[in-house]
């Protein structure tokens, strides 16, 4: 009996040190955008009315996940289990228009279809706008 409560004892900090040990980031798979998309162009002019509306748009369904400035820490962004990506990147920025809309549009994961929730493309298009002014 003595000798298997050293090992119960080591068996729940072992327990316990795994519990609280922060998880590793996964490495993020590839998003594969169609070519159809990569290179569709943006039919909105990254002026003010369509940064104004694109900003309006991100901040009421983007920002929560995907924070105020776009780093990937908003508020929500620590419950996902994918990371939000941070849109001020060269590597975010250097995406087409069109990869850009796909992604926001199809979604995948914890990143959800906007298709529906923002039904008019030329608003995703608008938010895409925003998105640029991020970098």
């Amino acid at each position: 009996m003595k000798t298997k409560i050293p090992l119960i004892l080591l068996g729940i900090m072992a327990f316990a040190m795994y519990s609280f040990a922060p998880k590793p980031q996964l490495q993020q798979e590839p998003w594969n955008v169609p070519d159809s998309y990569k290179n569709k162009v943006n039919p909105l002019k990254g002026d003010a009315e369509s940064i104004a509306t694109g900003k309006t748009l991100y901040t009421q369904h983007c920002k929560s996940c995907h924070g105020t400035k776009g780093k990937g820490d908003g508020p929500k962004a620590s419950q996902l289990d994918t990371e939000c990506g941070d849109f001020t990147k060269a590597t975010f920025q250097a995406q087409t228009d069109g990869s850009i809309f796909y992604k926001t549009y199809q979604g995948r994961k914890d990143m959800p279809s906007y298709k529906t929730k923002i039904p008019d493309a030329n608003d995703i298009w608008a938010v895409v706008n925003y998105m640029r002014t991020l970098k």
